[in-house]
């Protein structure tokens, strides 16, 4: 993986043997896996010729990318360029995780004291009657660009919000959304109906 370090994270990976970064965006130190536990475990680290460039070399407890690869690095040019449609649905996936990673930061971050207003996320997070209720709000207005015949973009856009708040509720009950892959993956090897009796055998 990359990301920017500056003097702080760099001492601090090397006190803690743990790769730390700069978050440019919240200026802020980040440790890689404080909030998924894929920490990595640097063992060296190397700098350029120049100084400009910083190398840490270290053992992943998990997957090291937030798509759950093991390296952020699983792009090919050659197959982006043969394979677009292959590559569109890989920038799907990221941008999920990228959400679920968001959200799951969030949450982590509703431990430490809060100073002025909470995010959308947080007051979320915090109340779970407001999370509901939007979620079944949401969830309504998507049904209604079906039945008002909406256009394609406000179908997208009210989907979007859905995806969210249920990502939202997700991180709430510490499920991933890999977990709700898998169960997709294995209804996908099987008929509605049988899918229906392992549901029914379940409860």
């Amino acid at each position: 993986m990359q990301g920017f370090v500056n003097r702080e994270a760099l001492a601090k990976t090397i006190s803690s043997r743990k790769a730390t970064f700069y978050s440019r965006s919240r200026s802020t130190l980040w440790t890689k896996g404080e909030t998924s536990n894929n920490f990595i475990n640097v063992h060296d680290i190397f700098v350029d010729c120049d100084h400009d460039s910083i190398i840490y070399l270290g053992k992943p407890d998990g997957p090291t990318c937030h798509t759950g690869s093991e390296t952020c690095y699983y792009t090919s040019v050659t197959d982006l360029l043969d394979d677009q449609q292959a590559e569109e649905n890989k920038l799907a996936l990221t941008t999920l995780y990228s959400l679920e990673s968001t959200i799951s930061q969030r949450k982590a971050e509703l431990a430490a004291p809060q100073n002025g207003k909470p995010s959308w996320t947080k007051r979320l997070l915090l109340d779970k009657n407001l999370l509901c209720s939007k979620i079944r709000e949401e969830a309504d207005e998507l049904c209604r660009t079906l039945e008002a015949n909406e256009n394609k973009s406000r179908t997208a856009s009210e989907m979007g919000d859905v995806l969210y708040h249920a990502l939202v509720l997700l991180a709430l009950k510490d499920v991933k959304t890999e977990d709700v892959l898998e169960v997709l993956r294995q209804r996908f090897s099987q008929s509605g109906i049988e899918e229906k009796k392992s549901r029914k055998s379940h409860s």
